[in-house]
C-alpha cells in the first residue's frame, strides 16, 4: 500500500514524514496542498485535518495528522528508525519531543516571519525574540552532536529525521553551518544516506514557484 502525504515544499514538518518514509522503505507519494493560497483553511481540507495544518498522511482507512506521530508510525510498521533497544527508544522519544517543543516550531515560526509574511508584517520584536530561543536550541544541539555520528545509538533514527527537519533549508532563519560545525557534519552525514533529498526536491512546492 502506498501512504499519500498531503504536503507542500516549503513545510519541514513535512519534510520530517517524508524524509522518514524515504529513509525507511516506506511507499509513499506527495498530494500538494496550496497552503499559501488557503487550502488548509477549506471545509473540504478540515475534513480530513479539523487541525487545519499540513502534514496530513492518510494510508487505506488511517489518516494521522502531526509529523511526530507520522515518523512514529513509519518506525513502527517499517521496524527501522526507532532505535534498537528500550534505551534507545526512550532517547528518540525525548529528542524527537524536544525538537517539536523547542526546534521545530521556534525555527518553524522564525522562518515564516523572515521569509513568507509581507515585509510590513514583519515584527523586529517577534523576530528577535524567536531568534533568540531558536539560536538557544541550535546550541544544545550542537553540543549533543559533538563525538556523535548520530543523534542516538550507532545509526540515523527519527531523531535525526525531526531535528534536521527545517535545517536544509535555504531561507534565512538565523541558521549558518559555519557556525555549527557538529551540526553541518550531522547534516552532510544525513545527506550522504541513499535516498535522501532536499525539501524542494522531495515534495512538491517551493517559493520559485510563485514568484
Amino acid at each position: 500500500m502506498t501512504a499519500t502525504l498531503y504536503c507542500f515544499g516549503e513545510s519541514g514538518n513535512a519534510y520530517k514524514a517524508a524524509l522518514t518514509m524515504t529513509l525507511a522503505g516506506h511507499a509513499w507519494q506527495p498530494r500538494y496542498v496550496d497552503f499559501f493560497n488557503g487550502e488548509t483553511r477549506s471545509p473540504e481540507f478540515r475534513a480530513i485535518n479539523p487541525m487545519g495544518e499540513v502534514p496530513v498522511l492518510v494510508e487505506g482507512d488511517r489518516v494521522l495528522t502531526q509529523s511526530g506521530v507520522m515518523q512514529l508510525h513509519v518506525a513502527r510498521v517499517t521496524g527501522r528508525l526507532g532505535g534498537t533497544t528500550p534505551e534507545e527508544q526512550d532517547e528518540v522519544l525525548r529528542w524527537l519531543f524536544w525538537d517539536n517543543h523547542k526546534m521545530s516550531s521556534q525555527a518553524g515560526a522564525l522562518r515564516f516571519l523572515m521569509n513568507f509574511l509581507p515585509p510590513e508584517k514583519r515584527r523586529a520584536e517577534a523576530i528577535a525574540w524567536l531568534g533568540g530561543r531558536v539560536r538557544a536550541a541550535l546550541a544544545v544541539l550542537d553540543g549533543h552532536l559533538a563525538g556523535r555520528d548520530w543523534m542516538v545509538g550507532q545509526g540515523p533514527t527519527i531523531a535525526d529525521t525531526a531535528c534536521c527537519g527545517y535545517l536544509y533549508y535555504p531561507e534565512p532563519f538565523g541558521f549558518d553551518r559555519a557556525d555549527w560545525p557538529q551540526i553541518a557534519r550531522w547534516l552532510d552525514r544525513i545527506a550522504a544516506l541513499p535516498g535522501w533529498q532536499h525539501p524542494y526536491d522531495m515534495m512538491p512546492g517551493n517559493p520559485g514557484d510563485r514568484a
